[in-house]
């Protein structure tokens, strides 16, 4: 089986979906592996570290002539520049990667009209045997821990608390909104930071992890019966519900030096927490990351990939926070993609087994149909019952 591995053509995106420490495990699996030439220089992966594993280099239209195809983005995930792949994409030939096929449900039907199979790593399921092939969770460890050190940049005060000739300086407060994977790795690292760390998720089982790493857990009185799904993702709140937390929050926000928020959905617009009269209630000087402005943000002012300044906040809306550590955000994507291609290979042949609860909950495509239900359902086609 040949593997290829293209060069990342999404704008900014430095990435690459495959690292030189993968290509021993894939061989002894009979996978060989072909890389488009610099695809994994930007995070410092360079060609001849590939070719030492006994990895080929190529073109990207040798790339695409391969078996299975590994990306940080696919179509779904770089709409512009992907649909220049289309072409070169072929009947019978595997696709796994990051799609966003719940929000962009249109690009996994250009996928299936070329007879390609394709996986989404977006839809990996919370199970205990595809921990090791969460994409997800891998990449927004990155972001988590990024956000906190461009809060940390932006802010004009240090985080620590120090004692000096001059005087006692206070440690900096931060607020960490979402307690999902990017949301403790934020906490986490801002308290390594010395910072009095905050942190709230509308999931009440989370508080034991927030308090675990050394924050105060932020209890608002909403209802919080059923806000988790059976995956453990944060359920999508009522207008009410949002309402109510946004009132309670206020105080909270003000009191901040900076807010981290990381608060998604998924396939959904993110909820919308932090509004601009809460912004207008932060001191001069404090900072905002809000992960999610490409999900629609959860700060009412944010902009993706824009700075905002509003009565003196700054506000930082990163979309691609893991490409801003690409060597090690590489690193560990890499891991994910050997596993679940590995997972997916029995005796140097790629099986797809429809019994099997990771394999097929991530398709998506095959047979040059859509199959996934939630994108079917996405794209308002009626769904087959089983």
């Amino acid at each position: 089986m040949l593997v290829g591995v293209p060069a990342e053509t999404y704008p900014g995106e430095t990435r690459v979906a495959l690292t030189p420490a993968a290509l021993p495990s894939l061989e002894k699996a009979g996978i060989e592996v072909l890389v488009e030439r610099d695809a994994g220089l930007s995070a410092g992966f360079p060609d001849d570290e590939y070719t030492a594993k006994n990895g080929r280099t190529g073109t990207r239209d040798d790339v695409f002539a391969a078996d299975v195809v590994l990306q940080v983005r696919t179509l779904g995930q770089n709409l512009e520049r992907g649909r220049e792949d289309l072409d070169r994409m072929r009947k019978g030939q595997v696709l796994i990667g990051f799609s966003d096929p719940l929000a962009h449900p249109e690009a996994a039907r250009d996928i299936a009209a070329r007879g390609v199979t394709s996986f989404s790593i977006e839809l990996m399921p919370r199970i205990t045997r595809a921990q090791s092939m969460d994409g997800l969770s891998s990449q927004a460890t990155v972001g988590g821990y990024k956000a906190v050190l461009l809060a940390a940049e932006a802010l004009p005060k240090m985080f620590p608390m120090m004692t000096t000739a001059a005087g006692t300086i206070a440690p900096a407060r931060v607020l960490v909104i979402g307690a999902g994977v990017a949301g403790l790795q934020a906490i986490a690292t801002a308290r390594r930071l010395g910072a009095v760390v905050e942190g709230y998720d509308v999931r009440p089982a989370v508080k034991e992890q927030v308090e675990s790493l050394g924050a105060k857990f932020v209890e608002l009185d909403l209802e919080t019966a059923d806000t988790e799904t059976a995956g453990g993702y944060a359920k999508e709140m009522g207008e009410e519900q949002l309402r109510r937390q946004r009132e309670q929050m206020a105080r909270v926000v003000a009191a901040s030096d900076a807010v981290i928020t990381t608060a998604q959905v998924q396939g959904k617009k993110a909820p919308m927490i932090v509004t601009a009269d809460m912004v207008g209630g932060m001191a001069p000087g404090s900072v905002i990351v809000d992960m999610a402005a490409g999900q629609g943000g959860n700060c009412e002012l944010s902009q993706p990939d824009q700075e905002v300044v509003e009565r003196g906040v700054r506000i930082y809306g990163p979309t691609n926070l893991p490409a801003q550590a690409p060597f090690h955000a590489s690193q560990m994507y890499s891991k994910n993609l050997q596993n679940f291609l590995l997972h997916l290979v029995k005796e140097g042949e790629l099986v797809i087994d429809p019994e099997d609860e990771i394999a097929d909950g991530t398709i998506v495509t095959r047979g040059g149909e859509v199959v996934c239900a939630r994108v079917l359902e996405a794209l308002g086609e009626e769904v087959a019952a089983t």
